[in-house]
């Protein structure tokens, strides 16, 4: 089946190519790259999972030349099928954006159907001609190799971080064609080893997302094993994080639609038995266009689940976001992720945690003894949520997401400041 991917910013248009390809090639999937509304293609980018570009004129004040340039630059980069305006600085289409990489060009406002016929059919010549000789360079064992781990599939791009447990790396995936994280696992233990316990918390991490549909929890690609280390690719976030945001200050209102947004995540995740146990603004990140999303939930574990990964009273999570109950190793439940939360949206507010010590532990003792410290006045409308959320006994806190998501409203249906 050919891939195909479609840049052009005009809806007609788009709608035009779409139906010519229905025909050329009814079982074609279409991927649509709008430039005003997605940008330039991250420079990491091959496109590798495409055998054809179709490049129209971007509306967003860029030249058609520079964004051809910026295209066939790229290291084996699809055939470009250049889809041309009239442009007064190009004497000859055909010539000039063929002299700049173009496989071909087609010229609006009529699209010449058997010319694209012609133009498609070389291209994907090409495109197999030069997958052959990919495959048979050096450079190909190298694309696919992950520290010691090689991964058919996914090309390697560079190591984001590292930890104890896994290695995280940012790659491009020829299945979704697109960038993605890639979370690579040590060597998968041998079942009767202490590692195993490990090793199941990282698998559980995988199976619970990947059951969860919901636009502000991180979606999923897929879970494989490679030389006996396993791995997961998960959706990539190029805007960052939400310590990043906090940094550069929020406003009350950005503030509150990031918070409803969270809690929104939180009931979807709580709702099929599911505690993530460990939220904090690194673990919150954002798309291109604002939506938060919820990720890393390597310490999540099912509510119903008889058997035990971690042992009784042991601690997990970071402290400055920990419930009280969660940090003297006590049963939780979802209102230790609303007590989390509500840590998270202080600090959005205000830019500071609200309990900060010399150690963990002393951070701990005022997350159970340390009345929260009041919000300045211009941000008084939010204390009745926070403390909803913020309650030393979970009894007395707000008790599901819903009920965080209607403490929100209300805010905003009162007058003050809300998303």
């Amino acid at each position: 089946m050919a891939r195909i991917l479609l840049i052009e910013d005009d809806e007609g248009y788009r709608r035009l190519l779409r139906q010519h390809l229905s025909i050329l090639a009814p079982a074609a999937e279409v991927t649509e790259h709008l430039p005003s509304r997605d940008g330039t293609l991250p420079p990491e980018l091959t496109a590798a999972a495409y055998d054809t570009v179709l490049l129209g004129a971007p509306s967003e004040g860029r030249q058609l030349t520079n964004w051809l340039k910026n295209l066939t630059d790229r290291p084996y980069f699809p055939p470009v099928i250049v889809i041309a305006e009239d442009d007064p600085a190009v004497t000859d289409p055909d010539t000039d954006y063929r002299a700049r990489g173009a496989h071909g060009v087609l010229q609006k406002p009529k699209i010449d159907h058997a010319k694209l016929r012609q133009l498609m059919d070389s291209a994907q010549d090409r495109r197999r001609l030069s997958r052959q000789a990919f495959r048979a360079s050096p450079a190909a064992e190298r694309a696919y190799r992950f520290g010691h781990v090689v991964i058919k599939g996914a090309r390697f791009i560079r190591p984001l971080a590292t930890s104890s447990l896994s290695t995280v790396y940012l790659a491009e995936s020829e299945k979704v064609g697109k960038l993605i994280v890639l979370k690579v696992f040590g060597q998968v233990p041998d079942r009767a080893s202490e590692a195993s316990n490990t090793f199941d918390r990282f698998l559980q991490e995988y199976q619970i997302i990947a059951g969860i549909a919901h636009p502000n929890v991180v979606q999923i690609y897929d879970l494989g094993v490679a030389d006996d280390h396993a791995y997961i690719a998960m959706e990539y976030f190029p805007a960052g994080d939400l310590r990043a945001r906090i940094r550069r200050g929020l406003a009350a209102d950005e503030a509150g639609r990031m918070l409803r947004q969270m809690a929104e995540a939180l009931g979807a995740i709580h709702s099929v038995g599911v505690l993530h146990r460990d939220l904090k603004p690194g673990n919150v990140m954002l798309r291109a266009d604002g939506t938060i999303v919820l990720i890393d939930f390597g310490l999540a574990k099912q509510v119903e689940l008889d058997a035990e990964i971690t042992a009784t009273g042991e601690i997990f999570g970071t402290p400055y976001y920990m419930s009280p109950e969660q940090g003297h190793g006590r049963e939780v439940d979802e209102r230790s992720d609303l007590y989390s939360l509500g840590i998270i949206f202080y600090e959005m507010l205000t830019g500071q945690k609200p309990f900060i010590a010399a150690t963990p532990m002393a951070v701990i003792y005022k997350h159970s003894h340390t009345p929260v410290p009041a919000l300045p006045a211009p941000l008084a409308h939010w204390t009745p949520v926070l403390q909803g959320m913020l309650a030393k006994e979970p009894a007395a806190r707000l008790g599901s997401a819903r009920e965080v998501i209607a403490a929100i409203d209300a805010v905003a249906a009162s007058g003050g400041a809300g998303p």
